[in-house]
């Protein structure tokens, strides 16, 4: 489109000069005839002539272009005049020329302006065009955005639902937790009081059942040392010399049939050695907590291992451990002990547990289960483990095993705060003594 108006006023333009060169043509023609009448001029009538020379020296350069464009043409030919032309004819004919050209001019200049008008209104069209457009763009973008802050907007109004709802929820279940935890927590103070004031209150009542106890072991004691002295009434103390050798015999006999003292710290036994230390090892540095029953399945810290060991070797296997300050780390030291036993003399040997209240014995039975992986079926008169509240009972029960070519294995809780001499008789026996500090601030107590 822009080339077809720039062709089309390059012909406009062409047409116009070629108009006025030929009526430049015609006014030399006529100029040169006059100079040839009137050759004698002064310099006085020159002078306008050089003016005007120079005026017009500017349109001629556009002028001679058109010229020599119209010399290339062969349609166009400047005319020329051999004969005489009037000067009127002359004068009119350029005066027509002048005034079709400066028509012509007017006409191709009202044409070059409605063309450039027709041009801006068709970019101004098409720029309105790209506007319109771009509105729509943008308009459709708007809505999508609207819409997409609606969602947004109904996703968060749900979302705070939803956390009101949970922080409610939660709210009431820590208002719960906290409504029961105050409620234990009286019930303990409760139970703490009552406990103290028993204590005040029942000293002398447990003194007496302390005397009771003594009195009953004194009774014991003598019942043994009666049956004693029997037996040795009814020993033959002069045999015949011929039946000399039958005693050696059961006496040599008899040793291998009674149950031995295990020694754990002596030379002779350095395979027994070795093999509990591996177990505690084992124990300390690759526990199972899903091993066999009667097998350690809690975490053993060194602390442990180190008491453990000190009982087997320094201890020999009888002797009294300072407590760890709570039952269940108490507990675990004896689940280790049990559990080497158990490897070294297998269904032999046999847990007694002392404990003067129900509810200790109670924590005795639920943290031999969590750390040896036993059940209740475990704990009974004659399985592996039974638990006392007296000690005269667990002796009764001790000796009988001995009897019975058994091992017994008695633990002691550190509530004890005295051991029966009738335990101390026995191969194998743990106490955990009570931490001093303790038993001065329940002096305090009372």
């Amino acid at each position: 489109m822009q080339r077809f108006h720039k062709s089309f006023k390059a012909c406009k333009l062409y047409i116009t000069e070629s108009y006025i060169v030929h009526a430049i043509g015609i006014t030399l023609l006529f100029m040169n005839r006059e100079e040839s009448q009137t050759p004698q001029q002064t310099h006085e009538s020159l002078m306008p002539k050089e003016k005007n020379s120079q005026t017009t020296e500017q349109p001629e350069s556009s002028v001679e272009s058109v010229a020599e464009t119209a010399a290339l043409s062969p349609t166009f030919s400047v005319p020329t005049l051999d004969a005489e032309v009037p000067n009127s004819t002359v004068e009119s004919s350029t005066a027509e020329a002048i005034a079709q050209i400066e028509e012509e001019t007017a006409t191709l200049s009202s044409e070059i302006k409605l063309e450039d008008h027709r041009r801006k209104e068709a970019e101004a069209a098409q720029r309105i065009a790209e506007l319109q457009h771009q509105e729509q763009a943008l308009k459709a973008e708007i809505s999508n955005l609207q819409a997409s802050y609606k969602t947004l907007q109904e996703q968060m109004g749900a979302t705070q639902i939803s956390m009101g709802r949970l922080m409610q929820e939660a709210l009431e279940q820590l208002e719960q937790r906290k409504g029961a935890l105050q409620i234990s927590i009286e019930q303990l103070e409760r139970r703490q009081e009552r406990i103290r004031n028993e204590m005040r209150t029942t000293f002398a009542g447990a003194s007496q059942d302390l005397a009771i106890r003594v009195q009953g072991f004194k009774d014991y004691l003598t019942g043994s040392l009666q049956d004693l002295a029997a037996a040795a009434e009814q020993l033959p103390l002069v045999p015949p010399v011929k039946e000399l050798e039958k005693p050696f015999v059961k006496e040599a006999k008899a040793p291998e049939d009674r149950l031995e003292t295990p020694q754990f710290g002596q030379q002779q036994f350095q395979d027994t050695t070795k093999q509990i230390r591996r177990l505690i090892d084992q124990y300390r540095n690759k526990p199972d907590y899903y091993g066999p029953p009667w097998q350690l399945r809690r975490t053993f810290e060194p602390v442990h291992a180190e008491r453990v060991s000190n009982w087997f070797f320094n201890q020999g296997g009888r002797g009294a451990l300072r407590t760890m300050g709570s039952r269940l780390q108490n507990i675990l030291i004896a689940s280790a002990v049990i559990s080497i036993l158990n490897k070294l003399h297998g269904d032999r040997i046999r847990t007694l547990v002392l404990a003067n209240s129900p509810e200790r014995l109670g924590e005795w039975r639920r943290g031999l289960q969590e750390c040896l992986g036993i059940s209740r079926p475990d704990f009974g008169p004659d399985r592996g483990v039974v638990i006392f509240e007296t000690p005269e009972a667990m002796a009764q029960k001790a000796d009988r095993l001995v009897k019975a070519n058994q091992l017994p294995l008695i633990l002691i809780d550190d509530s004890e705060e005295q051991i029966s001499l009738a335990l101390l008789q026995f191969p194998l026996w743990l106490a955990f003594a009570p931490d001093p500090k303790m038993m001065r601030n329940s002096d305090d107590d009372f």
